[in-house]
């Protein structure tokens, strides 16, 4: 009878010991290499192509010397794969299980070993450079974290879990999201849908009827928002506890606190918890994208969330600084995401009208109103970047021409406001303050050119500048006065990261969704599954 399973290891352990095993895994995985040549890897790594690394290193792995239990270890932990929002289907792990059980001689063992291995190496580099290539790291960096070196020390170690729980970016918020995944995905196994909360009177208020107020209760206790122990009141009552959760719930969802259960509110509510785990899983993908945090001070943006923080890698604790921010306008110009890095502070700065607003705003508006420059505080800029006069008339045949351009002198009228962020790059995007602080109080805030208005300006100065001595709150406000342009280099330079994330989780605990303004959710999860 020919050996089957567990048994069949021990049958053939004297040729998978022999020096011809380690030839044989080479050669085999030389052949899946070529098999596979030809294929451009939607991956960032992809693992068919450094299995032959792996085999090519002494020494070789053997995943079934031991009886097969480092092979049954390995098949857990790809069983384990939606805890960090991946697919184990991606890896074969049922199929490699039921091959586990069904070893028939040599050459089944020794290509399960290579698939086993190709696999392992796959999740790997899934949970550290993420399953699709990015912009902010088009190529993963394998100096960084090589899956060969990490899969080939763990099999000599004994210690695959450790490589798997290494493998993942060092950045706080993977663990924060992994965990508030693990709490929506069993929401969504016990609640496929969500069953439709009726519509409110208009403006319901505390105290009032409400004829959904126990569906909503229970659905505000299963998200979090309201406390299992909060009163539950008359099952039709809209009461203060409830209004509160509400608020509670608002403001995780990026909706305006009222305690309301508006129309807004009520689609939020609405979102059944499986979407809310594809979001959770995108959101995993995209933090792998991102390289290695550098030490010190960094800005981070989440665009689609309208939030920056500002916090120290260095630092224990939560961020420096939490912010409203002001994004780019989803219909015309979105933001683009990129990492910058902030060079200087410019207090009292002068607005160089990018080319585009010139022709798509500018001169259509100057056409109409000769008037439109002076009237905006703004004036011609030749080549020699001195200011031009304007003369009637040729300030628009010389824009039209290209031989000028437009910018705004600071003051009250300035687009920027009193203080700019500049960190070089070829879209021209940088942070800045503005006149129109009624806008942040919008729900929705993508309004923007493509630049980001921020909330608080003053205290993001001084949080960059970060020398107390010179750059206090007294110092930066009579900076930000009105008065002469005044351009402050940075000690060293800050890393920007404009980034996008409809889901996150804060310190506390806390699920933070927001609206895909860009629609980059549902072009992530096309590519997902065409990998």
């Amino acid at each position: 009878m020919t050996p089957r399973g567990p048994a069949a290891y021990l049958a053939f352990m004297n040729i998978l010991a022999s020096p011809s095993r380690w030839i044989c895994c080479v050669l085999l995985a030389f052949l899946h290499a070529v098999a596979v040549g030809q294929t451009v890897p939607r991956s960032s790594l992809d693992a068919r192509l450094l299995t032959p690394r792996l085999y090519a290193g002494a020494p070789p792995p053997a995943w079934l010397d031991d009886g097969a239990a480092r092979a049954r270890t390995a098949v857990r932990l790809l069983r384990d794969a939606p805890l960090h929002g991946l697919d184990p289907a991606r890896y074969d792990t049922e199929g490699l299980a039921r091959r586990l059980d069904d070893v028939t001689d040599a050459v089944d063992a020794l290509a399960l070993e290579r698939d086993l291995s190709t696999a392992m190496l796959q999740y790997l580099s899934d949970l550290r450079f993420g399953r699709v290539a990015s912009g902010y790291r088009p190529t993963a960096d394998v100096a960084e974290f090589d899956p060969v070196e990490q899969l080939r020390a763990a099999l000599v170690s004994g210690r695959l879990a450790q490589a798997v729980d290494a493998a993942a970016p060092p950045i706080a918020m993977v663990k924060r999201v992994e965990a508030t995944l693990a709490r929506y995905r069993a929401l969504a196994d016990a609640y496929p849908t969500w069953q439709p909360l009726p519509p409110p009177a208009p403006r319901t208020s505390a105290g009032a009827r409400y004829a959904g107020a126990a569906l909503l209760r229970e659905r505000l206790r299963l998200l979090g928002d309201l406390d299992a122990a909060a009163p539950a009141g008359a099952g039709d009552v809209y009461t203060p506890e409830l209004a509160a959760a509400v608020r509670r719930f608002q403001a995780r969802h990026g909706l305006e606190e009222d305690g309301v259960p508006g129309a807004a509110t009520l689609a939020a509510l609405a979102v059944p918890p499986a979407h809310r785990v594809t979001q959770l899983e995108l959101t995993l993908e995209r933090l792998r994208w991102l390289p290695r945090p550098p030490r010190g001070r960094v800005v981070v943006v989440d665009v689609p969330a309208y939030r920056l923080w500002a916090f120290d890698v260095d630092e224990a604790g939560g961020p420096l600084l939490e912010m409203r921010v002001i994004v780019g306008a989803a219909a015309r110009t979105p933001t683009p995401l990129f990492i910058g890095q902030m060079r200087r502070v410019e207090f009292n700065p002068f607005w160089n009208v990018p080319r585009s607003i010139e022709r798509g705003e500018i001169i259509p508006k100057l056409a109409r109103d000769p008037g439109y420059l002076a009237k905006n505080d703004m004036e011609l800029v030749g080549p020699s970047g001195q200011a031009m006069a304007d003369a009637p008339g040729a300030a628009l045949a010389a824009l039209r021409a290209g031989t000028a351009r437009v910018r705004q002198r600071p003051g009250a009228l300035n687009a920027l406001g009193a203080v700019k962020f500049s960190m070089p790059n070829p879209m021209n995007i940088y942070l800045h303050s503005t006149s129109a602080q009624q806008l942040f109080g919008r729900s929705r805030r993508d309004l923007s050119h493509g630049c980001i208005r921020v909330e608080h300006p003053a205290a993001l100065a001084q949080f960059v500048l970060a020398d107390p001595a010179r750059w206090d709150a007294d110092a930066i406000a009579a900076a930000m006065r009105p008065g002469r342009t005044l351009v402050v280099p940075l000690r060293e330079p800050v890393p920007v990261v404009l980034f996008y994330a409809t889901a996150l989780t804060d310190r506390e605990g806390r699920a933070l969704f927001a609206e895909d303004i860009y629609g980059l959710d549902e072009q992530l999860t096309q590519a997902l599954r065409a990998d």
